[in-house]
């Protein structure tokens, strides 16, 4: 068994671990993929030449280079059960709050909760895309992350729209009791997943260090929705929500450009 280093400089979230992954799988003397996100490496253990990986990782034009190839004494890998639960577990809270968020947020006619449902739904199909999809092809993970990228962006924009035309046309004020209430308990929700993630025995693993910047960026978000609330409150306007919903409405159509990124 041996074990090849690659720096991989433009290495620097999930996503570029995802499309790694995607562009290794299939590969059958590959026995462990070991991510290092932060300081941008990737640990490779196989068998026999590394020439096909090698090659593979200089394709995705990630500035990927070989450091080194050693001989290494470890011979079977066990998959973290513990891990894929962990991530279940937030993939699971962050699609329920995008159904809780969406819902109220066309009730409440919020832009800001409805944004923020998108964000939501973005870290599930990024969640999603590693874990619904391991065992499957290829073709069936590019076809996955293609089909998730493509729907955020088509959200996003009709999102865009209706903010456009609430500067424009005076609409009713949306209901900030329920902007507040929301986003307090999604607010909730996204520390418990902090916690059970900063409690974790491994934490330091690359899907749960990416959780953690996905769930902490949520937290932040949340608490923009609660003062936009707040806002339209004190100054009886509804500017303050469609603010906040630009602002989330941009994030979401980066989060699906990095899931496009994956179906290329």
């Amino acid at each position: 068994m041996e074990k090849t280093i690659f720096e991989i400089p433009k290495m620097d979230c999930s996503s570029e671990e995802n499309l790694i992954r995607m562009q290794l799988d299939g590969i059958s003397s590959i026995k462990k993929l070991d991510f290092d996100i932060s300081n941008r490496k990737l640990t490779i253990f196989h068998t026999g030449q590394n020439d096909e990986i090698e090659k593979s990782i200089t394709e995705l034009n990630l500035g990927g280079q070989k450091l080194a190839t050693e001989q290494t004494e470890l011979t079977e890998f066990e998959e973290n059960s513990n891990q894929k639960r962990l991530l279940w577990t937030v993939l699971a809270i962050n699609f329920a709050f995008f159904l809780i968020e969406m819902t109220t947020g066309l009730i409440s006619q919020s832009m800001g909760l409805i944004a923020d449902s998108l964000d939501m739904l973005a870290d599930s199909f990024v969640y999603g895309i590693s874990l619904l999809a391991v065992g499957g092809t290829l073709i069936r993970k590019k076809r996955i992350a293609k089909l998730a990228g493509y729907f955020q962006i088509t959200l996003a924009i009709i999102g865009f729209i209706e903010v456009l035309r609430r500067f424009f046309v005076a609409e009713k004020l949306p209901d900030f009791a329920t902007m507040i209430v929301v986003s307090v308990f999604a607010l909730i929700a996204n520390g418990f997943c902090l916690y059970l993630l900063q409690k974790s025995k491994n934490k330091e693993e690359a899907h749960v260090k990416a959780s953690m910047i996905f769930t902490s960026n949520d937290v932040i978000i949340n608490l923009g929705v609660i003062l936009a609330g707040l806002l339209v409150y004190w100054l009886g306007s509804n500017k303050p929500d469609l603010i906040i919903g630009t602002i989330v409405f941009v994030l979401v159509i980066q989060g699906a450009g990095r899931i496009l990124k994956l179906g290329k």
